[in-house]
C-alpha cells in the first residue's frame, strides 16, 4: 500500500530490538515484584486492593494476607518465567500473553474498585501510579497472544 500507511508484516531490525527489550523489560519488572510480594509490606500494601475487588474480596476468608500476596508473587514470577523461556521456546508465549492479560485486566480493574485509590491533587486526578504501568503490560500480552514475533 502507498503512502503512510505501514505494512503490517514487514519487520524491521528495530521492531525485533524493541520487541526483545519490551520483552526482558516485562520480565525484569514482574521477577522483581513477584519477589517483592513475599515481603510484608507488600502484602499489607495490597490488602486494600484484594478485599475490596468484586472476584477476591473473599480470599481473606480462607488465607492470611502473606498467603494471598505470596500467591500473586508466584503467579508474577511464572509469568516472568514463561516470557523469558518464550525466547527459547516460542510455544510458551501463548501461556505468557494469556498470564499477562488475565493479571492485568484484574490489576487495572482494581483502579474501579478499591475505594479511596483517586486522589485530586492540583486539580489533576491521580492514583497509586504503580498500577498504571499495568497498562502497558496488558498491551504486551495482548502483542504476545497475538504471536506476530514468533
Amino acid at each position: 500500500m502507498n503512502g503512510t500507511t505501514p505494512m503490517i508484516n514487514r519487520r524491521s531490525p528495530t521492531e525485533g530490538f524493541g520487541y526483545y527489550i519490551s520483552l526482558f523489560g516485562a520480565a525484569l519488572i514482574l521477577l522483581w515484584i513477584g519477589i517483592f510480594k513475599f515481603t510484608p509490606t507488600e502484602a499489607n500494601a495490597i490488602k486494600p486492593l484484594i478485599e475490596n475487588h468484586f472476584l477476591t474480596f473473599f480470599v481473606y476468608s480462607f488465607v492470611n494476607v502473606q498467603a494471598v500476596s505470596n500467591a500473586i508473587g508466584v503467579i508474577e514470577i511464572i509469568i516472568a518465567l514463561l516470557l523469558l523461556f518464550s525466547v527459547k521456546f516460542a510455544s510458551l508465549r501463548k501461556y505468557a500473553g494469556i498470564g499477562m492479560i488475565f493479571t492485568f485486566l484484574i490489576t487495572l480493574s482494581y483502579l474501579f474498585t478499591t475505594p479511596n485509590i483517586w486522589k485530586v491533587v492540583d486539580g489533576i486526578p491521580v492514583t497509586d501510579f504503580f498500577i498504571v504501568k499495568d497498562v502497558m503490560f496488558l498491551g504486551f500480552g495482548l502483542i504476545i497472544l497475538n504471536g506476530k514475533n514468533e
